[in-house]
Order: C-alpha cells, then sequence, then structure tokens
C-alpha cells in the first residue's frame, strides 16, 4: 500500500461496507423483511470481502491489523459495558422494576394528560433503562389500553409510547447507542449527556405539547392501574443518579444490579437459586451487538489501513467547510447509514470512526459529535417502517409501522433541533460550558 493511497484514499477499499449493505438491504427487499438477513451474517461476509483485499498485505498481518482495532481500549471499553448494561436490565426486569415504575407513572398522571403521560413515562423509561426496544415493550400494551378505554386513537397513544422510547434511547447514559457514541467519540457520558439534553429539550416540550393538543377536550379514569413498589423503581433511580453526577458507568451498573438483586429477593420476585440467571440472561441478550462491535471493528481496521477512510474523509472535506459543515456532514452520515442497516447502534459503530476524525480535523467537540451520532441514528430509527422500534410497537399493537409514522413527531422535531443547533453551534458551546 502505497503512502499516496494513505493520503489520498481509495474508493474501493469501501468494498466491504457496500457489500454489507448490499447484502443486508437487498434480503430485507427480497424476502419484504429487513430481518430475514440478520446482521452478525451480512458483516461476517464484509469481513471476508475486506480480507480478500489488497493482496500486497499478507494474512498474517491483516490478522495483526484486525487484532490492534479489536483490541483498542474504546472498543474493549464499549463491549463491557455493553454486557455490565445487559446484567442490569436482566435483574431489575426480573425484580418488577419495569412494571412498577410504568404503574406508578400512571397513577400519578391527570385524566386529560394520559397520552402525553404515555410520552413522558416512555421518556424517564427509556432513559433508566437504556432501551428503547425494552420501553416499546412495556408500554405498548398500556397504550392499547389507553386507547381502549378513552377511544383516543390507537395510533396516537402508541406513536407517544415510541417517540419516549427514542427520547431516552438517545439519552440515556446506559444506552447501547450513548455507549458506542461516546465511546467511539472519545468523551464522558455526563457531558455528551448535558450537551445533548440541551439540544433535545426544546423537542420533547414540543411534543408534550403535541400530544396534550390532539387528545385535550376529554377526561377520564383508567378502569386499573396496576399496584406498584417504590423500593422495586429505586434501582432505576440510584442508576440514573449516579451515572448523572459522574460515578464510573461499571461501578453504576454493577451496584444498580446488585440492588436489583437484593431488592428482587426481597421483594419475593426473584428466587434465590435464579439470581445468577436473571443477570446471565441479561446478559446474553447483549451478545448480538457485542459481537456485531468485534465485527466492525475488524472491517473498521481493514478499510482504514486499504485508506476507505482517508477517501470518504477527503470526499467530505471537499464538499463541508468549517465546524458548521463538519457538524452537518457527521449527521448526515450519521442518518443515512442508521437508514442503511435499521440499526442505530450499528450505525453509530460504523460511523463512529468516521466521525471522530471529522470532528478532529475540524475542531468540532468530541461530546457535539457524539450527541450528533446518537441524535440522528435514534431520528432514522424512531422513523423508518422497518426497524425494529416501529415494526415492534406494530406487532404489540396490531398496527402497521405506517399508521404511526404521521404522529412520530419526536423523531422529527429532534432532527429539526439539531439543525438549529449547528447553525447556532457558536452560542450552543458557549451555553454548554
Amino acid at each position: 500500500m502505497s503512502g499516496e493511497n494513505q493520503v489520498k484514499g481509495k474508493a474501493s477499499a469501501l468494498l466491504p461496507i457496500g457489500v454489507f449493505l448490499v447484502i443486508f438491504l437487498g434480503a430485507g427487499i427480497v424476502f419484504n423483511d429487513f430481518y430475514a438477513m440478520p446482521a452478525i451474517v451480512a458483516f461476517l461476509i464484509a469481513l471476508s470481502v475486506a480480507f480478500l483485499q489488497n493482496r500486497n498485505v499478507g494474512f498474517q498481518e491483516k490478522i495483526r491489523l484486525i487484532a490492534e482495532g479489536v483490541g483498542e481500549e474504546n472498543i474493549i471499553t464499549m463491549c463491557l459495558i455493553f454486557l455490565c448494561a445487559g446484567g442490569f436490565s436482566g435483574a431489575v426486569t426480573a425484580a418488577g422494576g419495569v412494571e412498577s415504575t410504568v404503574n406508578l407513572g400512571l397513577s400519578l398522571i391527570p385524566a386529560h394528560f394520559v397520552v402525553a403521560g404515555l410520552f413522558v413515562i416512555g421518556c424517564f423509561i427509556s432513559v433508566s433503562m437504556g432501551t428503547s426496544m425494552g420501553t416499546i415493550a412495556a408500554l405498548a400494551p398500556i397504550a392499547a389500553e389507553v386507547s381502549r378505554q378513552t377511544g383516543f386513537s390507537l395510533a396516537v397513544c402508541t406513536a407517544a409510547v415510541v417517540c419516549g422510547a427514542m427520547f431516552g434511547d438517545n439519552l440515556s447514559m446506559i444506552s447501547d447507542t450513548t455507549i458506542a457514541a461516546v465511546k467511539t467519540q472519545g468523551c464522558e457520558m455526563k457531558d455528551k449527556f448535558k450537551a445533548n439534553f440541551l439540544i433535545v429539550l426544546p423537542a420533547a416540550v414540543i411534543t408534550v405539547i403535541f400530544f396534550w393538543l390532539i387528545t385535550g377536550g376529554m377526561n377520564y379514569k383508567l378502569k386499573e392501574i396496576g399496584d406498584y413498589n417504590l423500593l422495586e423503581v429505586l434501582p432505576y433511580v440510584v442508576v440514573l443518579v449516579g451515572a448523572l453526577i459522574g460515578i464510573n458507568v461499571f461501578l453504576v451498573l454493577i451496584g444498580g444490579t446488585v440492588l436489583s438483586l437484593i431488592v428482587g429477593v426481597a421483594m419475593g420476585n426473584i428466587a434465590l437459586s435464579e439470581m445468577f440467571t436473571v443477570v446471565g440472561d441479561g446478559v446474553t441478550s447483549m451478545y448480538d451487538i457485542t459481537v456485531i462491535s468485534i465485527i466492525v471493528a475488524c472491517i473498521v481496521s481493514l478499510v482504514r489501513a486499504n485508506g476507505g477512510i482517508h477517501y470518504i474523509l477527503n470526499l467530505i472535506r471537499s464538499r463541508i467547510r468549517g465546524k458548521r459543515g463538519a457538524q452537518a456532514g457527521i449527521a448526515l452520515l450519521a442518518l443515512l447509514v442508521d437508514m442503511c442497516t435499521a440499526n442505530n447502534t450499528v450505525a453509530i459503530v460504523m460511523s463512529g470512526p468516521i466521525a471522530k476524525e471529522i470532528s478532529e480535523e475540524y475542531g468540532v467537540d468530541p461530546k457535539r459529535s457524539a450527541s450528533l451520532l446518537d441524535m440522528y441514528t435514534s431520528v432514522g430509527q424512531g422513523l423508518i417502517p422497518y426497524g425494529a422500534q416501529l415494526l415492534s410497537a406494530a406487532t404489540l399493537t396490531g398496527l402497521t409501522p405506517f399508521d404511526m409514522i404521521p404522529y412520530l413527531v419526536y423523531p422529527i422535531l429532534m432532527a429539526l433541533c439539531g439543525i438549529v443547533a449547528i447553525i447556532l453551534s457558536g452560542r450552543m458551546r458557549t451555553a454548554e460550558k
């Protein structure tokens, strides 16, 4: 590989990524199911293509290159955090934390505010749980019941839940998307949270007003609200507060897991003999994204060595000017990759290294680049009809994704807030300090 290729880059080095997109999207189109082709299989095929490229570099040298990429500190840390987050999620769910948190929220919501309240509850649960899918699974059946009892459109009620789920998917400090964004950009979680929160807060406020206005004028009382126990909600509160005040994320997650197990056993929700099983189940649920992160790191290492990253950087450099242009480029890159992969964490893992180099080239603050990556992959994931979030919500309620899309205002408003933040980036940087 010549020095010229290193400087100018080579478009052909991007072939593995192109192969992944063709296989993944092609299978989705052919089979009318964007989950017919498991992402890990498509990535393994792409990795094979990467190994076949550049015959001037031997097989053992390529193994060394990918080992260096996988062994990079941020990749290892990210994978370990994924597993810890899975352990906490498994423990707190088994302890009854999800159900109690949902019921507590419903019991506190005024009658005329219930649909907007579904959004607010979704925000709290997704920030606490760190998973949009878990939030939708917990709240979609409740949205269906709210619709049945009130006469409000099921599509509106379910859309409120999806919007709330995407709020936390973007912001939660134990969300795999946040972990990936922070680790690929090299910033602190609490700094990214503060910067990101300032940008999306107007979108959240307007979303609350939107759902309140379109469902206003009706009063009712929910017939049945399940029981809740404040002790079962406590692990979420401890994790959220601990993360916000800057305690090490490993300590926060491990402490939250231990507290969840103690509460679960004390309340009789977890048998003493099942303590390790529920944690193990949660850890297992994160295996896919952990393995995908490792394989993507392998692919990116070979793509970078062959000049692919330099090619993309040079392509972007030729079309952007200054920090604002760099931020817009990062946002567009994140959105397009998510639309192609239908997985916002995978999209961040893939686009993160490129965004990092763009931000370093143009002096973009790492917490801003991390925020943009997380925001715009969540924008895509909250709107694409073939994404897991909309498909899951549709399956649980009997709707189609297209029924909900007209009411998915939060992802759209989040994108608009991001654009405004980029335009006013100088002022926003001052406000974040």
